[in-house]
């Protein structure tokens, strides 16, 4: 049953944690991305990076975005306390400001920052990519590899974390999952050894990832830090990769340390950090060699999230 909620001179939807698993499938997500994406690109959609409320206790961060196109408008916001970390995606009409859904966005953030990994793939890793490697094994890892393997056809999957315990359970239960081999690793070394696609979901305040872990034809997804204190990939790995793309360029400027540290060392430019929504809108063009290493810096933008709610609002409108 849908809940309605007084706001304002409207009656929104209440849209809970459960109906949002219901009706948001990594296929719906990645296809909501890369049509919005592909607006933006196109002038048809606009992005405000996250902003963010600090005191001693606790943060609030907030981040809008508008799909023109569609005519929707909103915002994410989630407050993060030691006690816990509560998302909520308010989504209105881009024509009239009528608040239309407030939806509970815990999931609803996982599956877009799966999704935004696999739109990523779809464009840069190699056609013939068949081995994944996820470097994490916490709540975001389980949607990494389902992106991948919703555009590829990943055959076996490696996962390193640093808990034993957690890296077999995480590789036990998305086998049953996905139906294919996924592999424990005891290292990041053995997790990447033969992968084609690897994605980075960790919690890592210092590089895990090194250049000289990396090979020829290899797709990277950095997604676990999206702050200046935290990065997952060296200084060395990131110069190794021929094309590097980001969700949002002002938000990386603020944002992506992987970035930023190679920046301010001179070992990368801003003018090889291209949008992803240029990519995807075709106005550059997809990989250009078999042994080109391309990256993915995923921050987690607000537009990603008004993508998967328009979804999640118009599967409970129907």
């Amino acid at each position: 049953m849908v809940e309605r909620i007084f706001f304002g001179d409207g009656q929104p939807l209440l849209i809970r944690e459960a109906q949002v698993r219901e009706v948001l499938t990594m296929p719906r997500a990645i296809d909501a991305l890369e049509a919005v994406f592909h607006d933006w690109a196109h002038g048809r959609a606009t992005n405000q990076p996250r902003q963010r409320v600090h005191t001693v206790q606790g943060t609030l961060h907030w981040m809008g975005a508008a799909w023109h196109s569609k005519g929707y408008i909103g915002y994410k916001a989630y407050f993060s306390f030691p006690a816990g970390t509560r998302f909520h995606v308010v989504l209105a009409s881009a024509h009239t400001g009528e608040p239309l859904a407030l939806i509970e966005a815990d999931w609803l953030g996982r599956i877009r920052t799966g999704a935004a990994s696999g739109l990523a793939t779809k464009y840069l890793a190699r056609d013939d990519a068949t081995t994944a490697a996820v470097l994490g094994a916490g709540a975001q890892a389980e949607t990494q590899l389902q992106a991948m393997c919703a555009v590829r056809s990943i055959q076996r999957a490696f996962v390193y974390s640093r808990t034993p315990d957690t890296r077999t359970a995480f590789a036990t239960r998305m086998t049953e999952q996905l139906g294919i081999l996924v592999y424990p690793a005891e290292s990041v070394e053995q997790a990447v050894a033969e992968a084609d696609v690897i994605c980075t979901i960790t919690t890592a305040r210092e590089p895990i990832l090194s250049g000289a872990q990396l090979k020829p034809g290899m797709h990277l997804n950095a997604a676990g830090a999206n702050s200046l204190a935290r990065r997952e990939l060296d200084t060395f790995a990131v110069g190794r990769c021929e094309r590097i793309f980001v969700d949002d360029l002002a938000q990386a400027r603020a944002e992506a340390a992987e970035l930023i540290v190679p920046i301010e060392l001179r070992k990368l430019s801003w003018e090889r950090v291209y949008p992803l929504a240029h990519l995807v809108g075709g106005l550059l063009p997809p990989r250009q060699s078999p042994a080109e290493i391309t990256l993915f810096k995923s921050l987690g933008i607000a537009l990603e999230d008004i993508a998967a709610a328009v979804v999640v609002y118009e599967s409970i409108c129907d």
